[in-house]
């Protein structure tokens, strides 16, 4: 077996003193290393030509969007079909073929056809369900921009996806054009920016904000950059999963143009660490971007210590850093997907002191009504006697730490 591949040797790209192009040494990945990651497979879009399955675009334009289309790429089953004909209205289904053809075509169970596919459990609205969950509209000075921390700020880009995930916390948003951001609106957010001279971390979301053109986004980062008392800003972007197409050459060399530049993504899953991905992870990594990931605990897709363990493990090959653990948000026609408190507790336990601290995300709920993130621990301080301090660690052993 060849020691390096096309991927692999792709060089990344960065900016000289005078502006122009510059390419870094090509490196290779030992093959211990990218067996653990094969490339998805191209399903019913075998035949597509090279150019257009690594084209962005043409995921967009060719993005499942109908129940005619999935009867091409899945068995569907009675339940699927109910679903999708009771949610379509409310939130469409959106999947491109990158993403679609990592689906099972025979279980319904496949943990990526549940993010992808819609279920009977939309349907259902809790009576603790809420449009608005994390209270961000309530929050919004401006249109387009959520102010709730002291420092920073969550800016809305768009109201795009590549794809439409099924536990979305923000379908009120994607589901409905009448929130695509004008030109005005993004004006409007940068110049509540500019005056906020508190602000020094912006959140640029959507949607997905790799939707926008990279002109727009260039655009975008460039203005934020711009003002002085702008510290860092955080892409945070599904796009790595659903759509790797879409770290071009292009898109890395605008992005190097604003250090520092950190990106969030959301891997909820062994099954998404492909090859494209590794390799859309690799370009940022080499072009000195941080990535992150906010995994969401999904009841059937993630709900167990070792898959959550994989996944953590596969995402530090990739260079991204495990970083959030998400309970479950309370949005409508997500409480399918929900799972106990102990559940993400249990995960933790099963995490810390078994394997690097690395792989150990936060654990946290968003709270409702805009409470904000509030991480949730086990318990290692059992109990204090006067300077006598007693812990237990991950194997339940007590110790004992005597104060000064």
């Amino acid at each position: 077996m060849s020691t390096e591949t096309e991927q692999t040797k792709a060089p990344a790209f960065g900016v000289d003193e005078s502006g122009g192009r510059v390419s870094y040494p090509t490196y290779t990945v030992p093959d211990h290393i990218l067996d653990r990651f094969p490339k998805a497979s191209r399903s019913i879009w075998s035949g597509a030509a090279e150019k257009d399955w690594n084209s962005w675009i043409w995921q967009q334009q060719q993005r499942v969007r109908n129940m005619e289309m999935l009867e091409k790429v899945v068995k569907v089953t009675d339940d699927e079909r109910k679903a999708y004909d009771g949610s379509v209205e409310m939130f469409n289904m959106s999947i491109t073929p990158y993403y679609a053809a990592l689906m099972d075509p025979e279980d319904p169970n496949c943990p990526i056809r549940l993010q992808a596919v819609p279920k009977l459990g939309e349907l259902h609205i809790s009576p603790e369900d809420m449009e608005d969950p994390l209270a961000e509209e309530r929050d919004m000075p401006v249109p387009g921009l959520t102010h709730r921390y002291p420092d920073r700020v969550l800016f809305y880009t768009t109201h795009n996806c590549a794809m439409y995930c099924r536990f979305c916390t923000r379908k009120r948003k994607v589901s409905d054009p009448g929130s695509a951001a004008q030109k005005q609106q993004l004006d409007g957010a940068l110049e509540y920016i500019r005056t906020h001279t508190e602000i020094r971390d912006v959140v640029v979301s959507g949607g997905d904000p790799l939707s926008n053109s990279d002109d727009r986004l260039d655009y975008i980062l460039g203005s934020i950059r711009a003002m002085p008392h702008i510290e860092m800003f955080r892409l945070g972007t599904r796009n790595l999963v659903t759509l790797p197409q879409r770290i071009t050459d292009d898109f890395i060399y605008m992005l190097r143009k604003h250090h520092p530049v950190y990106v969030n993504t959301h891997f909820n899953h062994p099954k998404e660490c492909t090859r494209e991905a590794y390799d859309a992870c690799r370009r940022l990594a080499d072009a000195g971007i941080a990535i992150s990931n906010q995994m969401v605990l999904l009841k059937g897709v993630n709900d167990d210590p070792k898959i959550v363990k994989e996944l953590n493990h596969k995402l530090l090959m990739m260079r991204v850093r495990p970083y959030y653990i998400y309970q479950c948000d309370l949005s409508q026609g997500i409480s399918h997907f929900r799972t106990p408190i102990e559940t993400g507790l249990n995960i933790i336990e099963n995490l810390r002191g078994w394997t690097s601290g690395l792989a150990v995300p936060h654990l946290v709920i968003d709270a409702p009504g805009g409470g904000g993130k509030i991480p949730i621990l086990p318990q290692y301080l059992l109990g204090k006697d006067g300077k006598n301090v007693t812990l237990r660690n991950y194997k339940k052993e007590q110790f004992t730490y005597v104060e000064p």
